[in-house]
């Protein structure tokens, strides 16, 4: 079989490292780090499968324009994309759908005021979601006000996100744990990835700083069994395509739901239409059996296969650039990515690279390199992690030193409800 990965990041490496154990893969456009890169459109590479991993091109239609031509597609349409670009479409459709979420209020641009009033009825946190796409950036969790009300008129306006921030969710703040959870939709029914990883989004220790795209993730979470996250299932996912359905919409990918553990049950915090980035590098290297088979079913429309993934433990952490997230810089060479990766259990994902004239791989982009370790426990996981990123280096680099450190859920619970 041979499966076209479009994207350029450590999610799409990911997946063509584990797809190229059973089948010819080629990545679009790639990068210098990526094996299989191509710089042909997908729409020009001839395969048996295609695999879209950003979201980006979901929302502007590549699915539909392979479909369109007969291709195998695993990713949804336009339509299904709607559960991530429109933070407002989403709210409505799980509402719709008897699915627990945050109490909220959507604003237009012309709605500045409302906004204002609206957060002022909330207790903090306070949160403000730009509707569209911003990469990951565009959420404010604060427990100031004034901070607040101002980031609303500032995506509203346009200053902040451009047209994807004209229009805003504004929600109540919720507190808890988080987790990430995964199933494949064929259209039909969604089916449970066993596993479930939580990603750490704010840029330094301890969950300070600025909102990123990711800044490292670990899987499996401790104290969440089977049980708990077919619950999770059954309270969410499984209505939410019944919902799909009744829209006339085939949805056919993944669904990636991100949970809030509150104090009164867990709580959907928003749908992606796609896998995580960085929670696909701990998930897609335990897969097991043939992956490339299992979404060939599921773009097919046709899911008979079981997912399974291994029991061992994966953590990956990020290395940035300095500047990032709000102006990376690039074009600096990346030294020991060699001796890291011939630490045993690591395996180091390229997310933002190129290479320079003399061949050098370099820095070229915010995220650049997913730096992962395996091992039977989470402890031993992080340590095979951090040992490889202590034999990377490049000016300026930039990580957390706590991804996984305090790897802990609620246990004071008797089961998810």
């Amino acid at each position: 079989m041979k499966v076209c990965v479009v994207g350029s990041g450590g999610r799409e490496h990911a997946f063509a490292t584990t797809l190229a154990t059973d089948a010819e893969v080629v990545v679009t456009p790639g990068s210098a780090g990526i094996p299989g890169s191509t710089e042909k459109a997908a729409t020009a590479v001839d395969a048996d499968l295609y695999v879209i991993g950003p979201e980006v091109p979901l929302v502007n239609g590549l699915a539909d324009e392979l479909r369109a031509s007969g291709r195998h597609v695993f990713g949804p349409g336009t339509d299904g994309a709607l559960l991530e670009a429109s933070k407002a479409w989403m709210k409505d459709l799980v509402h719709a759908a008897g699915v627990p979420t945050a109490s909220y209020a959507a604003f237009d641009q012309t709605q500045a005021e409302e906004a204002t009033e609206f957060l002022s009825t909330l207790r903090p946190p306070y949160v403000v979601k730009t509707d569209g796409l911003a990469a990951g950036k565009g959420v404010l969790v604060t427990d100031n006000l004034e901070e607040a009300e101002n980031d609303a008129r500032n995506k509203l306006s346009g200053v902040s996100f451009g047209n994807a921030g004209r229009r805003i969710v504004v929600e109540e703040g919720l507190t808890g744990p988080e987790l990430s959870l995964f199933a494949l939709c064929d259209g039909q029914q969604a089916v449970l990835i066993p596993t479930s990883a939580q990603d750490h989004k704010r840029l330094h220790d301890d969950d300070h700083g600025p909102n990123t795209g990711g800044m490292g993730c670990y899987s499996p979470m401790p104290d969440l069994g089977l049980d708990d996250l077919e619950a999770l299932m059954d309270l969410a996912v499984h209505p939410t395509v019944v919902e799909l359905k009744k829209r006339g919409i085939d949805y056919r990918g993944v669904l990636f739901a991100g949970f809030m553990m509150t104090k009164d049950g867990p709580k959907l915090l928003e749908y992606n239409v796609r896998f995580g980035d960085p929670e696909a590098q701990v998930i897609l290297p335990r897969f097991e059996g043939n992956l490339s088979e299992t979404l060939l079913e599921v773009a097919k429309g046709d899911l008979t296969s079981q997912p399974t993934v291994s029991a061992d433990a994966m953590v990956t952490v990020v290395l940035a650039s300095e500047g990032y997230p709000a102006s990376p810089r690039i074009g600096d060479v990346i030294h020991g990515l060699d001796e890291a990766r011939a630490i045993e259990g690591v395996t180091v994902f390229c997310a933002g690279v190129d290479s320079n004239i003399q061949g050098d791989l370099v820095t070229n982009g915010g995220r650049v390199l997913n730096v992962c370790g395996r091992a039977p426990t989470l402890g031993t996981a992080r340590e095979i992690a951090y040992k490889a990123v202590d034999a990377i280096s490049w000016p300026g680099m930039q990580h957390r030193t706590d991804i996984g450190a305090s790897i802990e859920i609620d246990t004071n619970r008797e089961g998810i409800k």
